[in-house]
């Protein structure tokens, strides 16, 4: 008979001590669940705004179904808004060419600029805007913001070449183009309208 009774308390203890131990089990998950929601949110990745003066790529050929490109040129899309072309990117003083970090230049095959062979790489590209004619600059320098490192030295090569004037274009724009011999670069901001040809 006492053994029945010890049975019966064990059985009835051990039913109180699952309950307590199923409450604190379900205490202890939500409490851990509502740490990691705050440690997500506390991490959350911040993600900018959207450039006001966008990444862009143009090159030759352009089709994104022919990987043998010869040509590219990945640089910022900044508008004019109403502001002058000449302030933004002022004669006689070396360019960007676009907003934000310096141009990237790449050639995919030894190519010409003017009489200079320019060999296969990366390079950076500037220009030096002018009333009649504008000068075009590849340069070793990489991974430079705007043209303020800028260095005469590092210049692989260098051209002028005649800028036009044609209906005002709000954002800055590079497209290629097929010439005798290789590709024109056509470059257009506001009415100007530059050309710059590559040979191979």
């Amino acid at each position: 008979m006492r053994t029945l009774r010890l049975i019966k308390l064990n059985f009835i203890n051990s039913k109180h001590k699952n309950k307590h131990m199923k409450k604190s089990t379900l205490l202890t998950s939500i409490a851990f669940t509502f740490i990691m929601l705050l440690t997500m949110n506390v991490n959350a990745q911040k993600f900018a705004d959207l450039d006001k003066s966008p990444m862009d790529a143009a090159s030759f050929p352009s089709s994104y179904k022919e990987s043998n490109k010869l040509i590219k040129i990945v640089y910022g899309r900044p508008l004019l808004k109403g502001r002058n072309l000449s302030d933004l990117a002022p004669n006689g003083k070396v360019w960007r060419t676009g907003a934000n970090e310096a141009a990237e230049l790449t050639l995919y095959t030894d190519m010409k600029l003017g009489e200079t062979t320019v060999k296969a790489g990366t390079y950076t590209f500037y220009l030096i805007p002018g009333e009649a004619e504008w000068t075009a600059i590849i340069n070793t320098d990489l991974n430079v913001w705007g043209s303020y490192f800028y260095k005469e030295a590092n210049d692989v090569a260098r051209l002028s070449v005649p800028v036009t004037s044609e209906e005002s274009l709000d954002a800055f724009s590079i497209v290629f183009e097929e010439a005798d011999g290789g590709v024109h670069m056509h470059l257009g901001w506001g009415t100007a309208r530059v050309a710059v040809p590559f040979t191979k």
